[in-house]
């Protein structure tokens, strides 16, 4: 077996605490029990030198990384992870996303429905890798109120305000509460948050949190929501299922590529009465042996070993060797 030096190109390194760069991290962790691995920003650097092989996230944001690798070394050892706004934006209207499609060896799809959002020409070097995380424990929630949980930067692909519409619709709801973890990136969205706080006080927006305090919060909450438009594999979505928390989420392929067409806590994008339906069914039916959230439980955990990291890890070992190191 050869070990290879990989580099994983992020344009999000550990400042940024978003998906990129979990997954940046979480694949060097695992590619290092066989390769010599480092993740940087942009390529070539001063330690170029050595890579043989490029895995580079995001076919629009790392671009002239991975235009300079296909001039230099060609795209035989290279591979292009797309994420959600590369693969439901970017490579619709984007000459540079596009670019990065045609040279490269491997694309790579972080769920099941993803090589469909190809070009047709292209889905013969789609290998779809799913992401992967920790098993914990269900924690046993309380029965005062129902506790959803909304994790995600507040910009519009992750459609923040589906979820501030809700919570005004369910402010006659006291007993159903809303935590939402994340930073704001568009500050107009940040705004609509503080507003939504004034105005509903079972709605919170508790900003940016570190990932572990993150994933305690979810362990803790009755219901993830997941209201996204655009997405190609949320972390959460995994961390959620395998932390036997149900999910509230769009219908878009980056989610159902991930639960399931035959999930049952799908609303459609954008629908917030739909959303709050929802909530209001998971709050009123918690004591019901068929109730909401016990239907959605036990679907999640069908799909929770979908998401354990060996696979994953075995998945990475095998996209490595197949772009060859000789």
């Amino acid at each position: 077996m050869n070990r290879a030096r990989v580099v994983i190109i992020s344009p999000a390194l550990a400042d940024a605490n978003n998906g990129n760069w979990q997954t940046a991290r979480r694949w060097q962790r695992m590619l290092a029990a066989r390769h010599a691995v480092r993740i940087a920003r942009e390529w070539p650097d001063a330690q170029a030198a050595g890579d043989q092989v490029m895995l580079a996230l995001h076919a629009r944001r790392s671009a002239p990384a991975i235009a300079a690798w296909a001039a230099q070394r060609g795209g035989e050892r290279l591979a292009v992870v797309l994420t959600g706004t590369d693969l439901y934006r970017d490579i619709l209207t984007d000459a540079a996303a596009q670019r990065s499609l045609a040279l490269a060896r491997t694309l790579v799809l972080l769920h099941e429905l993803g090589p469909r959002a190809l070009p047709e020409a292209l889905r013969a070097k789609a290998r779809v890798i799913r992401q992967s995380t920790t098993a914990r424990a269900p924690q046993v929630k309380t029965g005062r109120h129902l506790r959803a949980l909304m994790v995600g930067h507040l910009r519009s692909e992750k459609d923040p305000l589906t979820l501030l519409a809700a919570a005004r619709l369910l402010r006659d709801e006291p007993r159903i509460r809303i935590d939402h973890v994340g930073a704001a990136l568009d500050a107009a969205l940040g705004r609509a948050a503080r507003a939504t706080g004034r105005d509903c006080p079972a709605y919170r927006w508790l900003g940016a949190q570190p990932h572990e305090a993150t994933r305690r919060r979810i362990q803790r909450a009755h219901v993830l929501v997941h209201a996204s438009r655009i997405e190609g594999g949320a972390h959460v979505v995994m961390e959620a299922v395998c932390s036997g928390t149900p999910v509230l989420a769009s219908r878009i392929d980056g989610n159902v590529g991930m639960l399931g067409a035959d999930y049952a806590g799908y609303f459609a994008p954008g629908d917030a009465l739909a959303l709050a339906a929802l909530l209001r069914e998971a709050w009123h039916t918690r004591d019901a042996p068929q109730g909401l959230l016990p239907r959605l439980a036990a679907q999640c955990a069908r799909r929770a070993p979908l998401f354990a990291p060996d696979a994953e890890r075995q998945a990475l070992f095998e996209l490595v060797a197949s772009l060859g190191t000789d």
